[in-house]
């Protein structure tokens, strides 16, 4: 691992960290935002990820692929024929 992947962790950890005394500071203010804000980022997260899965299936383009013909294993079987 090298040392900007640290970096970025330590940058991400410490970010949340902030968030999260933010988040608490505005719970212990009684702060209705404190709790809108974050529940509409995962409303709209969950709603775009289920937009998303519906596109993908709706514009999916799948060729139809050819199943191969049953072999039979003697001669005339296929065709019913019963004299070989």
């Amino acid at each position: 691992m090298n040392d900007s992947s640290r970096t970025q962790g330590g940058l991400i950890c410490v970010g949340v960290a902030i968030l999260a005394a933010w988040f608490l500071l505005g719970l212990l203010q009684n702060s209705y935002w404190a709790l809108a804000i974050p529940v509409a980022i995962l409303v709209f997260f969950v709603l775009g990820l289920t937009f998303w899965v519906g596109y993908t299936i709706a514009t999916i383009q799948v060729e139809p692929f050819d199943e191969p013909e049953a072999v039979a294993e003697h001669p005339g079987e296929a065709t019913g024929d019963t004299t070989a």
